[in-house]
């Protein structure tokens, strides 16, 4: 048995979404009285939830809630994103809500982990060019991005930014093999030969 979908995450692009602000940590992006639900499929309904909320509260639209960012694929994010708290289910609220890249000045190394293991690439900008590039994605919506993970660079309206990311992370995206589940499928015979031979899982003990 073997997956027919390539795992393998080359390119990104797409519009983007711009998030202001420092520090914004997993406890924002996915509030925890989500953290109940059995399945990850509905997060993405949810993400920043208890923030647009309070940005609806005040008159102000929310960046995940303005229609000009619907279908938006590439987050632009400032430092630390993704700091708190380690729930996977932030990684997931994103991805789930159409995010397939994001990039900012730093992250969390828990939340970038989590993202790495679900194809999402987390990518770095120095911070003058993180700013430059918020700044092009708020002031135009359907400003088209591309992250190309292969050339390690980040497009943006005319512009090219240097991003950085861990070179085994980059290689595991450009490689497919950040998909773990994809890689024991590719062993299956062999995980079977191995698990044939243990006592315990076969009802009976080792001489």
């Amino acid at each position: 048995m073997t997956s027919t979908v390539d795992p393998r995450v080359r390119s990104v692009s797409g519009t983007t979404v711009v998030l202001d602000g420092n520090d914004i940590d997993t406890d924002r992006i996915i509030p925890a009285r989500f953290l109940k639900h059995l399945t990850f499929d509905a997060l993405g309904n949810h993400v920043f939830e208890d923030d647009r909320k309070q940005d609806h509260a005040r008159g102000v639209t929310h960046p995940f809630d303005d229609e000009a960012r619907a279908g938006a694929s590439i987050l632009l994010a400032a430092k630390n994103f993704g700091c708190g708290s380690s729930r996977e289910h932030a990684a997931q609220a994103l991805y789930r809500w159409g995010v397939r890249a994001v990039i900012g000045e730093s992250f969390g190394e828990i939340f970038r982990g989590n993202c790495g293991t679900i194809g999402l690439p987390c990518l770095t900008l120095s911070p003058e060019d993180a700013e430059a590039a918020r700044a092009i994605g708020a002031a135009d919506p359907d400003a088209v991005g591309e992250v190309d993970l292969e050339k390690g660079v980040f497009r943006l309206a005319g512009r090219e930014f240097e991003v950085e990311i861990a070179q085994s992370l980059r290689e595991a995206f450009v490689n497919g093999t950040w998909d773990t589940l994809t890689e024991l499928l590719k062993t299956s015979e062999k995980v079977s030969e191995a698990a044939a031979r243990l006592p315990y899982l076969n009802g009976f003990q080792a001489a």
